[in-house]
């Protein structure tokens, strides 16, 4: 239990000292957003510190930070290593870059930014990769809280009753202005995943329950290596590509840069916390790796969530819990439908402010997720973890390269390291996982690290051709 507090103790004090590197690395100053300069009452909507920072929360606080956390868990409590340390020196830095970076270029989504500092064809890339990854989010984020709120509800409301409802939701969230629905619901959301958190923590702490202290060793049942799948089962409570998508849209709202640390850095951190509960409570109450492996087998991450929560705070408090699970990939899923809308609106400069011209966007990005909920989704999941993390690699690289022309070298390095491991995981996995090339560990760890290498050399000769970086230039 000790480990737990020291972890939660880290996230705080990263927050508070890392979380401060990186704001005075940017420079933020007093100029205009583009809430204020661009502001068309649609995305552009500018909005209180404290709603913009609820909005980003749950727009990153999807199913990972819950069901990752849990699937993560198996591994044993190496995990809250991952959750802390990535949270603070990866994720956190990747979600403060992406959003102030795109508050200078005024709001421009992630493609946008990887291209203007990573090239024309890697834009290309992005544009593609981006839409296809926030299609799986949204999809990912229909099925998993609507066999969540089937559980809840009588037999006639089924999965598929409550897909076509989370469905219709996400039409209008997408379409609205972002502070007509979006902007009204989730300070309610919000509360009830503070309210989540509080009560799960609280009942393992209260009742007994014994969690783990911190060992190396690798627990996982049935054997699966640590590195490179604990770095991509836990995404979005540690480094998540997915948040790059979602930065730009919360960009579009800030009232002053400076606001950014506690929007970008402190959500990433709230999101740390998040999955450092789950996780914990995951093997705390099933006692085992073994034990918590086996339930989410017998019963499905969903089943998962709903015994621990219903068991620690009984019927009405678990169902209360379970619904702050809900509000997760919920308020996720619409706006990374809402993100696809975005990105594809500036991929082909389509403007958004005729509600038609947001319709033609809208309904075939639904049309392809409607679809997708058909497939396994433990599939998509797989297949989605790994976009996720190769998302989060390519911003990272996109980050260093802004800090290198805007601030130097050596200030290059706070997003490159993150970077440069990011690629070690991504190429290491997609070489080993079943859904990718099968190949084995003593092929696919030395062809992962070089592949990092690889990118780092490429990040590193592109610098030489660079004029010296002059530190008074950042933010131009």
């Amino acid at each position: 239990m000790v480990t737990f507090f020291v972890a939660l103790a880290l996230l705080f004090t990263g927050y508070h000292t890392y979380g401060r590197l990186a704001e005075s690395l940017f420079g933020p100053d007093d100029r205009l957003t583009p809430a204020v300069s661009k502001a068309d009452g649609v995305d552009f909507v500018e909005m209180p510190t404290w709603k913009v920072f609820l909005i980003q929360l749950l727009n990153i606080a999807g199913t990972g930070p819950i069901f990752g956390a849990l699937m993560g868990a198996v591994f044993g409590p190496v995990v809250f290593l991952w959750i802390v340390f990535g949270s603070i020196l990866g994720g956190a830095v990747h979600d403060y870059m992406t959003g102030m970076i795109s508050c200078r270029m005024g709001g421009a989504s992630v493609s946008e930014i990887v291209g203007k500092y990573l090239g024309n064809t890697m834009k290309q890339v992005m544009r593609v990769f981006s839409v296809v990854l926030l299609v799986l989010v949204g999809t990912v984020f229909v099925t998993s809280p609507a066999a969540l709120i089937a559980m809840l509800t009588p037999e006639a409301l089924n999965v598929s009753f409550w897909v076509a409802v989370i469905l219709a939701y996400y039409l209008l969230a997408t379409l609205l202005p972002i502070d007509k629905l979006i902007g009204k619901i989730y300070p309610v959301f919000g509360i009830v995943l503070i309210v989540m958190v509080i009560g799960v923590g609280g009942g393992i702490l209260l009742q007994g329950y014994q969690i783990p202290e911190l060992t190396l060793q690798n627990l996982h049942p049935a054997g699966k290596p640590v590195w490179p799948f604990l770095f991509i089962t836990v995404a979005c409570g540690a480094v998540s590509g997915f948040h790059a998508t979602q930065s730009p849209m919360m960009a579009r709202c800030m009232k002053r840069e400076k606001d950014g640390r506690r929007i970008f850095y402190g959500t990433m951190i709230s999101e740390g916390v998040i999955a450092l509960t789950w996780a914990a409570a995951g093997v705390a109450f099933y006692g085992s790796t073994g034990g918590l492996q086996a339930a989410l087998a017998n019963m499905g991450q969903s089943g998962v969530v709903y015994d621990i929560s219903t068991s620690l705070l009984g019927i009405a408090g678990g169902a209360l819990a379970v619904i702050g699970v809900v509000a997760c990939p919920v308020t996720s899923g619409d706006t990374a439908f809402r993100s696809a809308r975005l990105t594809l609106a500036d991929w082909f400069h389509i403007d958004q402010g005729p509600i038609k011209k947001r319709l033609l966007l809208t309904v075939p990005l639904l049309l392809a997720g409607a679809c997708l909920t058909r497939l396994d989704f433990d599939v998509v999941w797989r297949y989605f973890s790994w976009a996720n993390q190769t998302l989060a690699m390519i911003a990272l690289w996109a980050a260093a390269a802004y800090l290198r022309k805007n601030a130097g070298s050596r200030a290059s390095l706070f997003a490159a390291v993150p970077a440069a491991f990011m690629s070690a995981v991504s190429g290491t996995y997609i070489l080993m996982a079943d859904e990718g090339f099968r190949l084995s560990a003593g092929i696919s760890y030395p062809a992962g690290i070089l592949f990092a290498a690889a990118c780092a050399a490429v990040f590193w000769r592109s610098g030489l051709k660079e004029q010296p970086a002059n530190k008074k230039s950042i933010g131009k």
